[in-house]
């Protein structure tokens, strides 16, 4: 029980620091208080003593200095009290969408001996935790402070699809068994203040509710101007000078919360979560490379996915048979599938592919989103992503002769550029244009440079080329994303030539390679 005492003793700390802020506010109006009174009773200062002058020149400045402090506190009070705590994004799950996932979290908190969570939500996300609710203030004449709900269970959705029941309650155990800790008084207000104080930190900043409990920027707020400016200064001020004197405390309260909970899951299915914590860092691999590899192709040109949990199955399933280090995973497959617990999986996964698409990617740059089946992929994404990046190449490799005619899209006009040393600029002039054309997606990928941006370009139009003239087509590989096919073969020799020919101007490679695909050079391809 050590670490019981240990988070209930840094709850306390953190609620005296909230006790001293009210005791440092109070002070000037309680000395205020006891001025006047001795004024009217005679007993400090009474009028024709000698020393009269003196106490109501000390009871006006204490009654000035009261009444600041108290219209600080209130504008920080209220403040306080206006800021919303950031919330997670998730698909929230009802008992009767999911009764057999709430019968399992039931038992398991009873085995527990603590309290069920209130409700579960999906996030799209690899990690799992308790997310406290605050308590919705209503009109209570005989009960000011209501009961707080119980926290919510939010998971990351690739675990119920991924994992096996049976990994999924093992995986489960410590995070629910981190609801006694929000059952309990102390630490529940502890928690409630911190909350409290880092959304009204947020909230001049127009934050939104991120992953993880944490923010996404959102659109700046115009800035303040005159007394609400100095206003918002100082309640910004005190309220750093708060969570200053509460941040040790706060992450130990956190870390001893962390360990009193696992203390008390060791005795549910212990083993079996050694086996799951494999499958979390397999989970985690495999929802990556998905996002960025596959959904984010799709998600900029206005379409997502709408089954991105299923497809992190079959991209793990694919790691697996690849993998050495992954054998035996497979195997795993033929055990219920946790996500067999929803009583609707796949109107679930659509729903959280779709936040997925508007938390990592935002709002696509017309139209709105358009829901994809992975059977289209390959045609919806695959193809028109290569025919997009095509013609962007065509549009700066008209930039590079403003004078000329804009020339014909073919292969043999790309490859004399490249041939010319025309590279370094034709790759400026594509980072400039997509720049002016493109939202990057900051979540997920990191600033490319231009010549690797031509890189991807030209290995699009030759890909166009090959489907148009050499029968190729488009294909959909779960771990790398669009892929070219030529004769039903994934071709993944192309990197190197296209590289020679963007890198150092040699095209005799990606010629030879062109040659030997039977792909036609001087036939332009369809934008």
């Amino acid at each position: 029980m050590a670490a019981v005492d240990t988070a209930r003793a840094h709850a306390q700390a953190v609620l005296r620091v909230r006790g001293l802020a009210l005791a440092a506010a109070a002070m000037p109006a309680a000395v205020a208080v006891v001025l006047l009174a001795g004024r009217f009773t005679g007993r400090i200062g009474a009028p024709g003593s000698s020393d009269a002058a003196g106490w109501d020149a000390a009871r006006w400045v204490v009654c000035a200095v009261a009444a600041l402090t108290l219209l600080v506190a209130g504008l920080t009070a209220r403040a306080y009290h206006r800021a919303v705590p950031p919330r997670t994004p998730a698909v929230p799950l009802k008992r009767a969408e999911a009764p057999e996932l709430y019968r399992l979290i039931d038992e398991l908190a009873d085995r527990l001996d603590v309290p069920a969570p209130s409700t579960v939500a999906l996030t799209p996300d690899c990690d799992s935790w308790l997310e406290d609710v605050p308590p919705v203030r209503r009109a209570r004449p005989f009960r000011a402070h209501p009961e707080p709900p119980g926290p919510v269970l939010v998971i990351g959705s690739p675990f119920l699809w991924w994992m096996r029941a049976g990994e999924l309650r093992a995986l489960l155990a410590p995070v629910v068994a981190g609801t006694a800790a929000s059952a309990d008084p102390e630490i529940a207000a502890a928690r409630r203040f911190l909350r409290s104080l880092d959304a009204s930190l947020d909230s001049g900043q127009g934050a939104a509710p991120g992953l993880g409990g944490g923010t996404l920027a959102g659109p700046p707020r115009p800035p303040r101007r005159g007394p609400a400016a100095l206003a918002e200064r100082i309640t910004r001020g005190i309220t750093r000078r708060l969570l200053g004197a509460c941040r040790g405390h706060a992450a130990e309260l956190e870390r001893s919360v962390a360990s009193w909970a696992s203390e008390q899951a060791r005795t549910v299915d212990y083993g079996l979560r050694i086996a799951a914590q494999e499958q979390v860092g397999l989970a985690y691999a495999g929802w990556d490379r998905l996002l960025t590899r596959v959904a984010l192709p799709a998600w900029r040109l206005g379409r997502h996915p709408a089954h991105l949990n299923a497809g992190v199955v079959s991209a793990l399933t694919e790691l697996s048979r690849r993998d050495r280090l992954a054998d035996g995973y497979g195997t795993r497959l033929g055990d219920r599938p946790a996500c067999d617990l929803l009583e609707e999986p796949g109107t679930v996964d659509r729903a959280v592919s779709r936040l997925a698409a508007e938390l990592f990617f935002g709002s696509p740059a017309a139209g709105g989103w358009h829901e994809l089946e992975w059977t289209d992929y390959p045609a919806d994404v695959v193809d028109a992503g290569w025919r997009a990046r095509a013609a962007a190449l065509q549009t700066a490799l008209d930039r590079l002769a403003p004078q000329a005619r804009p020339g014909s899209p073919t292969l043999t006009r790309l490859l004399v550029r490249l041939a010319e040393g025309e590279g370094e600029q034709l790759a400026a002039a594509l980072a400039a244009q997509l720049a002016r054309t493109t939202a990057p997606a900051p979540l997920l990928e990191t600033a490319r440079s231009g010549r690797d941006l031509l890189v991807d370009h030209v290995t699009a139009m030759v890909c166009c080329a090959a489907v148009d003239t050499a029968g190729g087509a488009p294909g959909l590989d779960w771990l790398d994303g669009p892929v070219l096919l030529l004769g039903g073969i994934r071709r993944t020799d192309l990197a190197g030539p296209v590289a020679q020919a963007v890198e150092q101007g040699q095209d005799g490679p990606l010629r030879s390679w062109l040659d030997a695909a039977d792909v036609r050079l001087e036939k332009p391809v369809r934008l």
